[in-house]
């Protein structure tokens, strides 16, 4: 275990001039056990940090290396952040390297359990199962997630859409309280989740004041990623999901509404009692009073879900809601999370509940 008596553990970061690499480069530089000495880029090879993220300051400015793996040996942690279907050529070379060596993926690549998912939305062979980065998520057996990161050295962080979504679902399917047949979502996300790179149709000044859906009609790739989750979690075999994100003008954040139909006479009492059952005691969770719903704004900076949902009698449905910071709990606050489990430091460690000031 890592104390403020002994060296911070070396840590380089892949991919660091994206989003979601340069939001991990922001937590890690206020972790205490932690240290990043290297930092590698594709396109920005050669620049010096502070050219490509002027925001972030880690005591110094070093260089965007090339990302090989002679740069990234002999590091303590490797943090993944690369486009999907290209990190799992560098984590096979980096574990014949080092095995030792605590990696983990904030891509996509090593989440699925099932090669067949993985061929059904992905590109390129599937690269194996890691563990999955997503500590609060209940298990059917009665353990949590947490448990397996406690003993391992390669960790699979989850997809942001994913887990806001998992959140919402998770303990309602469990306790059988939804139609697992049934579910649909509809998330507005900000623009820092489509990625840095510039995509024709998501630029975000030719789209402001204005909502883009995509991934729609069953295509998006997070879809068998949620659908596993639920299975981990004890919920029934064919569930069925219909997601759609939509893209909106704000820069960060997701706000994942649920709907799904409810058995008669489950009330919105029993749907918060469920959600408060499996979150109540996690610290980065937050289950909303009757009537009170999430905003992204109150999430924005933090690791924080938050979470509300409501019955509507007339209807037969019930609709669930869960606010998170895709670039924090959605990516780089659940990597440090689970690097913090598989340490053995304590779960919140360089983490805060604390939403930036509007």
């Amino acid at each position: 275990m890592t104390t403020s008596q002994t060296p911070r553990l070396r840590a380089a970061v892949v991919g660091a001039s994206g989003y979601a690499g340069g939001e991990t480069l922001r937590l890690l530089a206020e972790h205490p056990g932690v240290e990043v000495v290297t930092v590698t880029a594709n396109t920005s090879a050669g620049k010096r940090l502070s050219e490509v993220a002027r925001h972030l300051d880690l005591g110094h400015d070093l260089v965007l290396q090339e990302t090989t793996v002679d740069v990234l040996t002999g590091h303590d942690i490797v943090v993944l952040a690369l486009p999907h279907g290209t990190s799992g050529e560098i984590a096979a070379a980096l574990h014949a390297a080092d095995p030792s060596t605590l990696v983990l993926d904030l891509g996509a690549d090593h989440r699925l359990e099932s090669t067949q998912d993985w061929h059904d939305y992905y590109a390129g062979e599937h690269s194996g199962t890691w563990t999955y980065g997503l500590p609060e998520l209940p298990l059917a057996d009665g353990s949590h997630q947490r448990d397996l990161l406690r003993r391992t050295r390669r960790i699979a962080v989850p997809g942001c859409n994913a887990t806001a979504v998992t959140f919402a679902a998770a303990p309602l399917v469990r306790a059988g309280l939804l139609d697992h047949t049934a579910l649909s979502a509809v998330l507005p996300v900000g623009y820092s989740g489509a990625g840095r790179a510039p995509k024709q149709n998501l630029l975000y000044t030719e789209a402001a004041g204005g909502a883009t859906p995509y991934g729609v009609g069953g295509t998006h790739r997070h879809i068998p990623e949620i659908l596993q989750n639920l299975r981990r979690a004890g919920g029934p075999e064919g569930t069925r999901l219909t997601f759609t994100p939509v893209l909106v003008p704000m820069s960060r954040g997701i706000l994942a509404v649920l709907t799904a139909p409810v058995g008669d006479g489950v009330r919105t009492e029993d749907l918060l009692g469920a959600l408060e059952g499996d979150w109540g005691a996690e610290h980065f969770v937050r289950v909303l009073p009757p009537g009170v719903f999430p905003d992204t704004r109150e999430v924005v900076g933090a690791n924080t879900v938050r979470i509300g949902a409501t019955v509507d009698r007339r209807s037969g449905q019930a609709t669930v809601i869960a606010a998170l910071d895709n670039l924090v709990k959605g990516t780089a606050g659940a990597a440090v999370q689970s690097l913090n489990l598989a340490l053995g430091l304590p779960e919140a460690t360089g983490l805060t509940r604390t939403a930036l000031a509007p």
